[in-house]
């Protein structure tokens, strides 16, 4: 008995452990496991999940490659290729699974109609644009506008998305836009070389008038130099002046004041160099007139001088007289 209880017990739990081995399996790093509880899909963190219970989902990207026939304004045709990829969209994961269904290729699926959705959209772009207006950028920047439109609604992200392509289905259309491009090129080339020329221009001429300022300032500052070099010779010339008319004055102070004393003393006349050269003179030539040579500061004296002198030679004259 116990040894048929030991082999069920045995049989049971080998067969708990197939059933736990067939059913659980560990979660890998890049994968998003969902499950479902009351209408609500919820992610599973757990390591190890029942995989029939469980839905998971690879986070790695999934490619689009697009090629839309769409007409322009004027129903001219225009081609556009679009390459980008999708990821799962962790915040609108309800969105995925009600576009892709209960299935590891939920987000395939979900690219598939994003392509549809990117496809109404460019040819809703192209149709309201003439063809010369239409450019890559443009509709890269419309299709960017509804990148939420495709979060919310099929549950992915845009991870990329670029404009490989924009050519017009017509060879003629197409040769006569490249012209087009070609002769607009050409022109705005010449626009600026005729701007750069205005520019050289304009800036010869700004450099012509500043250099011209700065002759014009250093001109004046020369001249304010000169003036200032003249007010200072002017005002040493006074100043020398103004001494040599000091030492004048002094000098003739002194003379008045020599005249004074020879006024009062006659007699010292004789003390004078006038009176040793005329002395001199009438020692050499007796017969001879005698001249006095006076300098210019002896002559300042002037007619006084020589008047005393007179009168000093007419009274020793008198006294001689009188003697014999």
């Amino acid at each position: 008995m116990n040894i048929v209880l030991g082999v069920v017990v045995g049989v049971v739990v080998v067969v708990i452990l197939l059933l736990v081995f067939f059913e659980y399996r560990i979660r890998q790093p890049d994968f998003l496991v969902l499950s479902e509880s009351n209408g609500r899909i919820g992610f599973r963190k757990c390591l190890v999940y029942p995989r029939h219970f469980s839905l998971a989902l690879q986070r790695t990207t999934c490619p689009i490659q697009l090629t839309v026939e769409a007409t322009a304004a004027g129903n001219l045709g225009v081609r556009v290729k679009l390459v980008g990829s999708v990821a799962p969209s962790l915040e609108h994961i309800q969105s995925l699974i009600r576009v892709g269904g209960w299935n590891r290729d939920a987000v395939v699926r979900a690219t598939d109609e994003v392509q549809v959705l990117l496809q109404g959209l460019v040819k809703e772009y192209t149709e309201r644009s003439g063809i010369n207006a239409l450019s890559s950028a443009n509709i890269l920047n419309f299709l960017n506008e509804h990148s939420a439109v495709v979060n919310e609604r099929f549950g992915v992200e845009l991870i990329s998305l670029a404009i490989q392509s924009l050519d017009p289905t017509d060879p003629e259309i197409a040769d006569a836009l490249r012209q087009q491009e070609q002769a607009r090129l050409l022109e705005q080339t010449e626009h600026l070389n005729q701007q750069a020329r205005v520019a050289a221009a304009r800036a010869k001429t700004q450099a012509d008038q500043e250099i011209a300022e700065m002759e014009h300032s250093l001109d004046l500052k020369k001249a304010e130099l000169k003036q200032l070099l003249l007010e200072k010779e002017s005002a040493l010339t006074q100043q020398s002046l103004s001494d040599e008319l000091a030492r004048n004055r002094m000098r003739l102070a002194f003379e008045i004041e020599e005249l004074e004393v020879l006024k009062s003393s006659p007699e010292l006349l004789m003390l004078t160099p006038q009176a040793a050269r005329l002395a001199e003179a009438s020692q050499n030539l007796k017969n001879a007139r005698t001249v006095i040579s006076l300098t210019p500061q002896e002559a300042m004296r002037g007619s006084e001088l020589l008047n005393l002198f007179q009168d000093l030679l007419q009274k020793a004259l008198e006294a001689k007289k009188a003697g014999s």
